[in-house]
Formats: structure tokens, C-alpha cells, sequence
């Protein structure tokens, strides 16, 4: 086994346009299955053998032992590719000597607990989180976390290469229904947390729909509520179905949320809780069919992760509204750092406080991505919806609403985003000097105030003669787009503001302003 040490940069340069092509951020992602006009399948057994080989090469590499040293797990989401797609890769593992456990139909989430539970080198999980049915990818775990984009360039340097561990005999897969285990420890946190008269079922009494949107998270009505007394009546698609028939398996999905808001309220519901595909993220719905998401879901999460933590740090991405800002610093006494979008971003901006001797205890995205320092900052869609729900049995025993911890909550009378797209190939380039005027034009205006604490893009507000909100201009992580938020406090206020920053971007080269 050859180990490579090169600089980011360096492999990234030398991945073809074939291996390039697979990277999505921190996880690897391509088509798995036909179906979709003009998408072939370029994650064939081929391809996912190769990846298997550069994880492992990289882990042995990690861990500092041999391929037969190793326990890693492996698990799916509902795709359809992806019995065929764990096959390849514990195959693989196995056939370098490997113990593999595989875990079947499972959560993110809980690949990643399988490496502190049951003491995995590694885990790996097949998931395209909330995409199209046809494609499916890898993601990775360590006992320290999630990869980051150096490590999955690194990984498919070795998969471009062809370089694979040595076969040896000894490896073997073993079926290990892990996600009953990781169901106890969900029930076992409810009962000690809510703490009942009747401890072993605190959720009596409570009506609670879940929508699993036919992804990984049926589990969760069937083997979390429903064994502690909850009435889980007019849950829905519950079923694994990899080809998600009835809607988009995503919280951030407006059809999704209308779906799941009207469920709960013919179900005449106390909460309804919602999962992406692999139930790394999550949302809700109050009792009034009013969603908990975004900002709002942001604010109650701050709340719940602030006890306990007075005055302690919020990391949030970029796009959060100024009424959260002052929610979670004027009300609940804490500290809102805004950071850039990008679950990893705002996790590792978390962990790097949190090094530094500032206490933070949550990292969360508007997209419904939530990582909680006493969870190992794992992004969990399952853990955040469980806290949720203990918070709503405790308000329950002081005569109070779920939704009472977030009435002081400003929020915005109108939002919008507009995607413009970058023209030009270098599109970092383009985009990076488009927001170097802007922000230099940005200081020369009357009546507009750029943001001191923008981390991501920029950021201006306006006062309430000229639009009452503010506006932020920003880079797509990975894809030649600039989104473009705006919000105002005021009706036609977005408008206003759409109006200012359209005829600085008018003109400008590179950009295709025709959306504006």
C-alpha cells in the first residue's frame, strides 16, 4: 500500500475531470441508477470498488494499522442503488481482510455512533441525502467525526490511481442491526430527560405524526415514540421507498413541509417531526400547523442548547434573519455568531471556539442540519427532533407551549432568494470580484450598513426608510451561482431592497442579471 501526502491543492489538480467530478463538499455523490434523461451512471461497482479502496488505504493510514486490524460498518439509505452499492463496497472491505458490519437499512446518525458504540475504526454510509432517486454516494466516518474535502480528495486520488490494498484472507461480513440500539439510547434520553410519573412511558397522552418522506426514518415512529405511550396516528411515509413517490424526502422543501403541516393538522397532532432522506436533518410542526424550520427552528434548538450554557455561542450559517440575532442574544442572553453556509463550515467553526475556550454548545444551519456539543457535534436529525420533544413534555408539566419558548421571536413580513448565475468558467474568480465592488460600493451609499460580523459574502442592511431589512450577496460553495437573500420587516419592503442592490449588479460582466 502506497500513502500519498500531498497538499489539497495538489491533488485536486491532479484528479482527472472523471474522479473530480465525484466530490460533493465532504462527501463523494454521482449517478447510481437510470431513469433521468441525459444522467448516465457513472457510480458503477467499478468506480465504487476504487472509493472503497481509497477510504481504506486513507484509513489504515488514519488508524495507523492493517486492513485486517479494522471494524468498519457499513449502511444505506431507502435508494435504490443502494443494496447494490454496500454490496460492492463491504465485498471490497472484506476481500482486503476487513471485518465489516453491515448495518443495513440505517441512519447517518447512527453509522457514525457505530464507531463510539461499537467501537469501529470506520463507518460508511450510502446516501445522496435529499437528491433525485438516481443518485446515491459515500459518506465517511472516524471516531473523531466526518471527513473533510481534503480527505475525499485524497480518497479518490487513491481510487484514481487504482491503488488498493493487498487481499487477504480472514475478512468477514457480519450483520449487525445497529439501529435498534441506537433507537434505546434515543427512548432511554426521553424517559430520563422527561423524567414522568410513569417513567417508562413519559409520551403518554401525546400526539405526535411523523414524516419520514419513504427515506431511513420510519424507525423513529415505530421504534422511538410509539414504545413510550406516544399516539402516532397519521404518520406517513414511513415505508423505505428509494424511489420517493410523495414528495421530496426534505425539510427545507416547501411541498414537503405543506405536506407534513397538513397532516398534522388533520390529525389534530401536538408536534409533527420531519426527516431528509437519511435523517441527518430534521424539522417540525407545531400544534397550529405552523412549521418549526429555519429560522424558527433555529431559535427553539438555541433555546433548548442555551440551558444550561447561559451566555454561551450560537454558530449559525450565514443566512439567518436579524430577528434571530436578537432572539438568541437580547432573549435568551446568549451569543450569535454568524458563519458561513455549509453544515461543515459551521461545525467546525463550532469545534474551533469551542478549542479556543468559548463555550458553544450548537452548531446549526437553516437547512436543518444540528449538531450539539453533547452529542459529538453530529449533525442529527433524530437527536434534535428528540430534544424537541422532551422540551415539549417538560413545557406540558409547567401549563406551557412548545411554541411559548419562541413567541418573542421577531420574524421577517417577507423573504426571497434569487440564484443568479456566474457566466464566466472561473466562476470563484468572477464571483469573488463581484463582491469586492459591491462591498466597496456598499460603504460609499447612504443608508447602507454593512454587516461587521459577516463571515460569508456580503451583508448590508437598510433602515426603515430605505426597505427595513437587509440583503446578502454570496458564492455558492461549490456550484457557479451567487444567491442572493433579502428580508424586510416591512411589506414591500423586499422590493425596496431588490431595487438597490439590482442596479449595482445591472451592467456587471460575468453575471447573468436577467432574474433581477
Amino acid at each position: 500500500m502506497t500513502v500519498l501526502k500531498l497538499a489539497e491543492k495538489d491533488v485536486l489538480k491532479m484528479l482527472n475531470e472523471f474522479w473530480k467530478q465525484f466530490k460533493s463538499g465532504t462527501d463523494i455523490r454521482g449517478v447510481a441508477s437510470e431513469g433521468v434523461q441525459g444522467q448516465e451512471i457513472n457510480l458503477t461497482d467499478e468506480a465504487v470498488a476504487a472509493m472503497a479502496n481509497g477510504f481504506l488505504i486513507w484509513l489504515c493510514d488514519k488508524a495507523g494499522k492493517r486492513p485486517e486490524e479494522l471494524k468498519i460498518a457499513c449502511g444505506r439509505d431507502s435508494r435504490i442503488s443502494g443494496p447494490r452499492i454496500i454490496g460492492v463496497v463491504s465485498k471490497t472491505l472484506k476481500e482486503a481482510g476487513v471485518h465489516v458490519l453491515d448495518c443495513g437499512l440505517a441512519s447517518t446518525p447512527s453509522m457514525f455512533m457505530t464507531t463510539i458504540d461499537l467501537s469501529c475504526d470506520g463507518a460508511v454510509q450510502i446516501t445522496a441525502s435529499h437528491h433525485p432517486f438516481n443518485r446515491n454516494g459515500l459518506k465517511f466516518f472516524v471516531p473523531q467525526g466526518g471527513l473533510e474535502g481534503s480527505d475525499i480528495e485524497e480518497i479518490l486520488n487513491y481510487a484514481q490511481n487504482g491503488e488498493t490494498a493487498r487481499q487477504k484472507e480472514g475478512g468477514k461480513i457480519e450483520a449487525a442491526d445497529y439501529m435498534k440500539a441506537y433507537a434505546k439510547r434515543l427512548r432511554d434520553m426521553i424517559c430520563k430527560e422527561v423524567n414522568a410519573a410513569d417513567y417508562n412511558q413519559p409520551l403518554a397522552g401525546f400526539h405526535i405524526v411523523v414524516d419520514a418522506g419513504n427515506g431511513a426514518g420510519g424507525f423513529y415512529a415505530e421504534d422511538v415514540l410509539r414504545p413510550l405511550g406516544a399516539d402516532t396516528s397519521g404518520s406517513q411515509f414511513l415505508e423505505p421507498d428509494g424511489m420517493f413517490p410523495n414528495h421530496v424526502p426534505n425539510p427545507e422543501d416547501e411541498a414537503a413541509m405543506q405536506s407534513v403541516c397538513k397532516a398534522v393538522m388533520e390529525a389534530k397532532a401536538d408536534l409533527g417531526v420531519i426527516f431528509d432522506t437519511d435523517v441527518d436533518r430534521g424539522g417540525a410542526v407545531g400544534a397550529d400547523g405552523r412549521e418549526i424550520n429555519r429560522n424558527r427552528l433555529v431559535a427553539i434548538a438555541s433555546a433548548i442548547a442555551l440551558e444550561g450554557n447561559e451566555g454561551g455561542t450560537i454558530v449559525t450559517d450565514s443566512i439567518t434573519s436579524s430577528g434571530l440575532k436578537e432572539f438568541i442574544e437580547n432573549t435568551l442572553g446568549g451569543v450569535h455568531c454568524r458563519f458561513k453556509r455549509g453544515y461543515k463550515n459551521v461545525i467546525n467553526e463550532a469545534l474551533r471556539l469551542n478549542a479556543q475556550g468559548t463555550d458553544c454548545p450548537l452548531a446549526i444551519e437553516t437547512s436543518g442540519h444540528a449538531a450539539m456539543r453533547e452529542n459529538y457535534f453530529l449533525d442529527d436529525g433524530a437527536y434534535l427532533c428528540t430534544k424537541i420533544i422532551i422540551k415539549m413534555a417538560q413545557l406540558k408539566k409547567e401549563g406551557k407551549r412548545l411554541e411559548d419558548l419562541i413567541a418573542p421571536l421577531k420574524e421577517p413580513a417577507e423573504s426571497k432568494e434569487i440564484r443568479i448565475k456566474i457566466t464566466e468558467q472561473d466562476f470563484k474568480a468572477c464571483g469573488n470580484a463581484v463582491l469586492s465592488e459591491l462591498e466597496a460600493y456598499a460603504k460609499n451609499q447612504d443608508g447602507w450598513c454593512v454587516a461587521q460580523d459577516s463571515r460569508e459574502g456580503v451583508r448590508v442592511s437598510f433602515d426603515k426608510n430605505n426597505g427595513d431589512g437587509w440583503f446578502l450577496l454570496r458564492l455558492s460553495v461549490h456550484d457557479p451561482i451567487m444567491p442572493l437573500n433579502i428580508e424586510s420587516d416591512s411589506m414591500g419592503g423586499v422590493q425596496v431592497i431588490l431595487d438597490k442592490v439590482a442596479s449595482f449588479l445591472r451592467g456587471r460582466g460575468g453575471i447573468d442579471t436577467s432574474v433581477l
